[in-house]
């Protein structure tokens, strides 16, 4: 299960608002990324207009496909199931799942697929499974049950990954995305664009992820990846921080692990965006993918993290710190 497991949405800054939520593990090896949105009914008709074809242009997954095992057993007791297979690259097929009634949604997500797997491997690498299965829920109840939360989740929250517990040194099994019954029509296709890249983001770096590594970097990796190549603006993909840095408040340090739970959880998520941006763009990306193995490699300590910046990027994590501030009121267009 994704030990980086934690969830966000992404949403345009104009008008709208961009925050996120942190779930809590919630088994041994079990962890849940998703998004938490809050956007108008409005977008649904967008949401249909993506749909340029017909959603069956996919072929129906075979009803033995050993991966629709669990999800069967969840999605049957409310309703017969779809799933199709969706082609990602590399001779890989990933399967989109859901009932008949969240076609739509599952039509954008089956159209999105292959080229969010591709956006995750440029960055990440062909070490993965390239394929995933991702589902569509229809109800609190059925969400919750996909992603073994063992209770009800709260209507905000978008999508959650989730996976089989595995040895250290094997490979994860049963990964999974899942998306909330709401998450197409707050979301709209582009949040679901987004939000699937973050998603596939823990799945491509789970078996190189322990629980308990620091989460300015799982999340802030994940964001990265999925915003990449997007053409997102900074004031849009991290408004808050945008406006401290503006306001000339810059961020003491990196983000702590508490930070990502709660309602300032937004601002947490966005500093983790903006180190990983910095990152890659004041040392380069390789560096940056070469950093997260580090850093997820085990939980970490302020010493640990200062010793792997200077192996990494050649830097001290109090110097790296100060570059990162520094780097930030030019990319906020804050006043210097």
């Amino acid at each position: 299960m994704t030990v980086a497991g934690r969830f966000r949405g992404w949403l345009s800054a104009r008008g709208r608002f961009q925050f996120c939520l942190t779930v809590a593990m919630v088994a041994v090896l079990t962890g849940t990324c998703g998004a938490l949105v809050l956007l108008p009914n409005s977008v649904l008709p967008k949401l249909r207009a993506a749909q340029t074809a017909s959603a069956d242009a996919f072929p129906a997954a075979a009803p033995d496909d050993p991966r629709l095992a669990a999800v069967r057993r969840t999605l049957e007791p409310f309703g017969a199931i779809v799933a199709r297979r969706v082609p990602t690259g590399n001779g890989q097929e990933s399967l989109v799942a859901g009932h008949r009634a969240q076609n739509i949604e599952m039509g954008v997500l089956e159209r999105e697929l292959a080229q969010a797997t591709a956006a995750v491997t440029e960055v990440w690498g062909a070490d993965w499974a390239q394929s995933a299965v991702v589902v569509v829920a229809s109800n609190p109840s059925e969400f919750a049950a996909l992603i073994k939360s063992g209770a009800s989740m709260p209507s905000e929250i978008a999508a959650a990954s989730v996976a089989d517990p595995f040895a250290p040194g094997t490979r994860p099994t049963g990964q999974r995305v899942v998306f909330s019954p709401e998450a197409g029509r707050r979301l709209g296709p582009d949040g679901l664009r987004t939000l699937l890249r973050h998603e596939l983001t823990h799945v491509a770096a789970r078996a190189q992820t322990v629980d308990g590594a620091p989460q300015w970097m799982l999340e802030g990796f994940a964001d990265f990846v999925a915003h990449r190549g997007q053409h997102h603006g900074f004031a849009d993909i991290a408004p808050t921080l945008t406006a401290h840095v503006r306001a000339g408040d810059l961020p003491a340090d990196l983000p702590a692990d508490s930070e990502f739970g709660g309602a300032n959880a937004s601002f947490a998520y966005e500093r983790a965006w903006s180190v990983c941006q910095f990152v890659a763009e004041r040392f380069d990306q390789p560096r940056l993918v070469q950093l997260y193995h580090r850093i997820a490699a085990s939980k970490q300590d302020g010493a640990s993290e200062d010793r792997i910046l200077r192996e990494v990027l050649g830097t001290g994590r109090a110097e790296f710190v100060g570059e990162w501030r520094a780097w930030l009121p030019g990319q906020a267009g804050a006043q210097r």
